[in-house]
Formats: C-alpha cells, structure tokens, sequence
C-alpha cells in the first residue's frame, strides 16, 4: 500500500518550465556567409503535452460512495490515457472537517493505488488531517506512480463579514502557495474560491492566487470546485461571476486552467463551468452544467 502524508515544505517551489534544444547549424562548402550565421545559435521549443481529465462528482459525506465515484472517473481517465485525473474539491472525505480520519486515510490508499495502476496521477480534492493535527482542505497532487508531490491547502477560506468570523476559516488550516513539477510541468493548484474571491465570503484580501502562481512559473492550474447552489436567479449571477472569473484569470496569467465543480445536487446547474481553460481565456473544453460528468483534454505546452 502507498502511504505519503507528510507535510511538505512550506517554500515556494520554483523549478525550470521548458525544456530548450539548441539547434546549431554547420556546413562544410558552398554555404553562404549570412545563411550559415542565421542559423547558429537558432533555438527550437520544445512542446510538451499532458493530457488531463477531470470529473463533475456527485460528492457527499459517504466516503465509501466517493471511493467508487472516484474510481470510475480513474477509469474513465485510463480509457482516455489522460495523465492526470482532477476530482472536485472535498471528493474524498466530503466537503466538512468533520469525517472520520482513519476511514479517509485508508480510503486514500484504495485510491492512490488504484490511480497509481492504472498509470494516472492525481490532482485530488480532499479534507484531511496531517501530521500537525490540523485539518486542511486540499489538492492532493500525485504522479502516476503514486508518489506525494505536495498538497495545495485553500487560502481564500469562506466565512462572513460579521465579528467574530464564522465558516470555514475556522476549520482549516492553510499554509503558502506553492507550485509542483509533473511529467516535467510546472503546475499549480487553487480550490475553489482560492481562484475568484467571492466578495460576499471572503474576509483575507484577494492576492489574486492565479497570478502568483502564473509569475511562480506554473504553465497550468488545476482548480477543484464545490459552490453552494439553489434555483435562485442569485445562482446564474454567481455562475457568471465564476466563468468571467475563469477566463479573466487564465488570460491576465497566460496559463491553462484545468477546473471540476461537484454535481451534487445532480438536479441543480453546478456554480460554474467545468471543463479547461485556454491561457487566451477561451473555453476549449467543457461539460454539461447537471449531473456527473467527464471531460479530457491534451494541453500542448511550448
């Protein structure tokens, strides 16, 4: 069994982007002077492609319902020989601080083994307990052998403008934004309202996160979602602040933007858009606004 949950460093990763082969040319006669100066020192980027996925998980408290919600998005994610798999924010132990740790810890490990044999590596929304004794709400991000890369823990906490604050920013811990290297990629996570600063919920001021991870070299950003909905016209003013959010955000940072809402309840549109991002800010992948839902994508990165 694979077992990881140390607590990784708190520093700012920073590691090379792309990879540059320098292309030389050399002749040996009849070569002209200025075409042979042309293409010394030329220089070729190399693109590197990562194929993600994502799913619209119907997420809930019953964490043995969400192993097999993840599950079959793994295998979705096999099928379509993505090289990692984004699940919604909580997916694993349900959106709360309060679950049981030992179901969660060995539910984590039927996971991660299970991605880790299907050669998919994880971009994966959980709560959870490390080391410290402090609850965070994560990104768990994990090669497709099921190595620990790191985690993410939401910054942007919600909670009201009331004193004394109450919400979720009293319930998880956070520690600084970082960026990891996957398949040679640097890439970044955000959760939820980490990316659009709700101005009803968030009460730390907005540092604008997807812009410091754009700056701290991540080429894409995995964003895992789970907003409060209802039937109300105040749900589609909230979708539209998202998406705007989205690509507003991908296109100031030049970066992809990998994003998965949960669909629970499967009834209602989900609070935004998921799907992925173009660093111009166009939607070049998305799904259906109900229900559990897949997508893929191959993100070409020069």
């Amino acid at each position: 069994m694979i077992k990881k949950y140390l607590l990784p460093k708190l520093y700012h990763q920073q590691l090379p982007g792309v990879l540059l082969i320098a292309l030389l040319g050399f002749s040996s006669l009849g070569t002209d002077e200025n075409e042979s100066s042309s293409m010394k020192g030329s220089v070729k980027q190399v693109q590197k492609s990562i194929r993600v996925a994502g799913v619209k998980s119907a997420v809930s408290d019953d964490i043995a319902v969400n192993v097999t919600a993840i599950k079959k998005a793994i295998d979705y994610a096999g099928m379509e020989k993505a090289d990692i798999l984004l699940t919604p924010e909580g997916s694993l132990s349900g959106y709360t601080a309060d679950f049981d740790r030992k179901e969660v810890r060995k539910a984590l490990d039927k996971v991660v083994e299970y991605a880790a044999s299907a050669g998919v590596g994880l971009a994966l929304g959980t709560c959870f307990y490390e080391e410290d004794d402090k609850c965070y709400n994560q990104i768990r991000f994990y090669d497709k052998a099921g190595n620990l890369l790191g985690f993410h823990s939401k910054i942007l906490r919600c909670g009201n403008h009331g004193d004394p604050k109450k919400g979720e920013i009293n319930h998880y811990a956070a520690i600084p934004l970082r960026t990891f290297e996957f398949e040679g990629v640097i890439i970044g996570g955000l959760i939820c309202n980490d990316m659009w600063a709700n101005p009803e919920c968030t009460t730390l001021p907005d540092t604008h996160l997807s812009q410091q991870l754009s700056q701290m070299g991540a080429k894409i950003i995995f964003q895992a979602v789970n907003g409060g909905r209802d039937d109300s016209e105040w749900s589609q003013v909230n979708w539209n602040y998202h998406e705007s959010n989205l690509r507003m955000r991908a296109r100031a940072g030049g970066v992809w933007i990998v994003t998965a809402d949960s669909s629970s309840p499967t009834n209602l549109n989900s609070s935004c858009p998921s799907g992925v991002v173009d660093p111009k800010g166009n939607w070049v992948c998305s799904t259906e606004s109900k229900g559990v839902q897949y997508f893929s994508y191959t993100i070409d990165i020069k």
